[in-house]
Parts: C-alpha cells; structure tokens; sequence
C-alpha cells in the first residue's frame, strides 16, 4: 500500500498513526533509574504529546529489580487524565498487581519461540497458553483488559524467520482463548516491509488489526520503513522507544532497544501522517535522558529534523 499524500490547505486532514511510548517499561528493564526520573520522563512524554504507555512489568523485582518500582511509577501516572497505561506481566501475581495499580490492560509474555520461553520464563509456549487461558478468567472478574505478547514473531533469537505458518496455529488458539488483542513484536529485528506485510496479512484473518498492537525494533536497521509499512497498513498502534533506547535484564549486550520515536515520528510526518505529537520537545526528552545517563541511538536528535523553512545556510567549511 502507498501512504497518503501530505494535505494541501483545506483538503482533508491527515491520517492519524497512534503512537505507544514502551521505553519506561523496555528501558529501565535493563538500566536502573530512580523512580523520580521514570516518573519525570513521563511528564515529559505526556507533554511532547505522547497519551499511551507501556509504563512497567509487574514481575520479580529479584529478576528485574529496575521495575521494582512499578505500582510506584502507575501511582503517579493515574493522576493525569486521559493517558492509556499498559504493563506487562507473567502470571496471576502480576496481573492482580497490575489491576490493584490502575493499568489500563495488562500484556502476558508469550514467545514464539521455545527455547526463549523455556529460558525467560521457565515454561513452553504451549504451558504458557494454558496459563493465559487461566489468567482470562481472573481478568474478567478484575476488570482489565489481557492483551498478549507474541514475541519473536517475526523470528530469533537465535532460530530462522517465522511466518503466516508458525503464526496461524498461535492465532486460532488465542481465538479460542478469547484474547483478541496482540501485541505482535520482531523482537531482533528480522522483519522488512514485505514479511510485515505478510504475518499481518494473516493476523487479520482472526483479528481486525485495529486491534494489533505491532513492536518492530531496530537491530538490523530495518525499523523505520517497518513503520511506514504499519502505517500503511492500518494497524492499531506502533510502540516505539525514545532514543531507541532499551534491553533486556538478562542479555547484556544485545541490541535490544525498540524502534526510535523521535525518528519514527519525522518518518511518519514526512510520509503525510499526523502523531499527534511535538517532534522538537520528543527530541529535547530525548537528549534530557541520554544527559541523565540513559544510552540511545537515534538519527534526528544528531543531525536535526529536516527544514520546513527557508534558510541561507551556513558557510562550508573544508579542512583537508
């Protein structure tokens, strides 16, 4: 599909791409902060025009001491109005702390693939349905929405490519479950345009994908026209990662960040769609945490957005 045009004056408005900001959840899973600073970023966030968060996980604090402070950070976040607040959890504990905290919905960790489930979670794919099956129940009756993850989708993190085929029988199973509200994520960036373009083409035989929430990350550079291609496709949110920043607790090292806000919001802007969002106060936030001790990546942030207004540029300068 081709993304729309930019508008001209008085033609119809622009497409509106809904944004999901997961860096206080993605982020401070694998770097420590106070509670004050995740807490401050979110103001942040908020006034760049950010509304939906994936704020925590409520899970282990010995495993994942940096979101030991979750309940904490949900506390002060229930006093803005009209902000959607997801978290993650695993099991029953997390999804009663999670509704006794006000989270909007509550996302379980379901992997695609099974020796990630084994090693994060210490149980297969398959137990893990079964769990979530269970945890539908207990939702009902405390009134949050159960969304699940479908992590690794798209492959890794060490295995080959995933497709429509490992997907299908996932789909029908989270059907019959009743969970109709997924969180598809290319957790090692494996995925261009035309494999998103495929497992979604399949996901919206069970789901609208209205519904679908999709999480590309950046790892092989591939996140940003992932984006476009969401965008185009119509789905229901985009998560993205301030600064591209992010990781997992327990595999220092990887590439773990999700797709770079600040640089897929030009992306999107530049394609004709509306964020809703201040791209220069997402580039400030962005800058504010890095200077707090937060690592990122990122492109706008370094180089600048690309000029909407005519200037005489400066003298070049060489030096040979």
């Amino acid at each position: 599909m081709t993304p729309p045009p930019p508008p001209s004056p008085g033609t119809t408005p622009r497409p509106i791409v809904r944004l999901r900001e997961i860096t206080p959840r993605l982020t401070f899973q694998a770097h420590q902060a106070p509670t004050s600073l995740k807490i401050e970023l979110v103001q942040r966030l908020v006034s760049a025009g950010i509304q939906d968060f994936e704020l925590s996980s409520f899970v282990r604090p010995d495993l994942v001491p940096g979101l030991a402070d979750a309940a904490d950070v949900f506390a002060a976040m229930r006093a803005i109005p009209d902000l959607t607040l997801g978290c993650c959890i695993g099991n029953e504990r997390g999804l009663r702390a999670a509704a006794a905290a006000g989270a909007d919905s509550a996302a379980f960790l379901l992997s695609a693939d099974e020796d990630f489930a084994r090693a994060n979670i210490g149980r297969s794919t398959a137990d893990s349905l079964v769990e979530l099956e269970r945890l539908a129940s207990v939702a009902a009756d405390l009134d949050i929405t159960l969304s699940t993850y479908v992590i690794f989708a798209w492959g890794g993190p060490a295995g080959p490519a995933r497709g429509p085929a490992e997907l299908e029988p996932l789909a029908r199973r989270l059907v019959d479950i009743g969970v109709v509200k997924w969180i598809l994520a290319d957790s090692f960036g494996y995925a261009a345009p035309p494999q998103i373009r495929e497992l979604l083409e399949t996901a919206s035989q069970y789901v609208p994908l209205r519904s679908v929430t999709v999480q590309v990350h950046d790892s092989r550079g591939l996140g940003i026209a992932n984006v476009l291609e969401l965008a185009a496709l119509g789905v229901g949110t985009i998560d993205v990662s301030l600064a591209g920043s992010g990781g997992h607790p327990a595999m220092p090292g990887q590439r773990g960040g999700g797709v770079c806000t600040e640089d897929a919001v030009q992306a999107l802007e530049l394609a004709g769609y509306d964020t809703d969002t201040d791209l220069a106060a997402l580039v400030d936030t962005a800058n504010w945490l890095e200077n707090a001790g937060v690592p990122g990546l990122g492109f706008v942030r370094h180089v600048g957005p690309v000029p909407t207004t005519a200037h005489k540029p400066a003298a070049l300068t060489f030096s040979w």
